[in-house]
């Protein structure tokens, strides 16, 4: 299921913490997930599915069927209006709006998703106060530590 995950987090162009922030997963929950020390629950699936309503969650949970959920609906619609088609008549008339309205909803649903990402993104950064490295410790597993601090040798 990581595999799948990590699928839609490249068709929707979106690195592992944007797509944490974007799904309301952990971002220490979605990298154990990717570095294989946890397993994807179900409140991730429930989290990604509200978000991203158009992925399948048969693909998702079991990797069955189409990605995406229309996919299979708009191939089928778009094989009988072909047929339609062939068989003659003022057919291409009535089918070629449908075809482009359906296509430009299909588009304009996932313009608007990547557009509004990148502007909640900078308004948090904005909001967080710069952080800087007081201290970094090292635990031995003979019971010694050692500490280093930025400036200090």
């Amino acid at each position: 299921m990581k595999e799948r995950i990590r699928k839609i987090m490249e068709s929707q162009h979106m690195t592992q913490k944007v797509f944490a922030q974007f799904t309301g997963i952990s971002e220490g929950s979605l990298s154990g997930v990717f570095n294989g020390h946890t397993r994807p629950t179900l409140q991730m699936v429930d989290l990604i599915h509200q978000r991203l309503p158009n992925i399948s969650t048969d693909w998702l949970m079991y990797g069955q069927g189409p990605m995406y959920r229309d996919e299979e609906g708009m191939d089928v619609k778009t094989d009988i209006d072909n047929n339609n088609n062939v068989s003659g008549g003022s057919a291409s008339t009535i089918n070629s709006p449908l075809l482009f309205s359906t296509e430009e909803a299909k588009t304009t649903g996932k313009t608007i998703q990547k557009v509004e990402n990148p502007v909640k993104e900078i308004v948090k950064y904005i909001d967080k106060p710069t952080r800087k490295i007081t201290e970094i410790r090292v635990f031995y597993d003979d019971q010694t530590w050692e500490s280093f601090s930025p400036g200090r040798s």
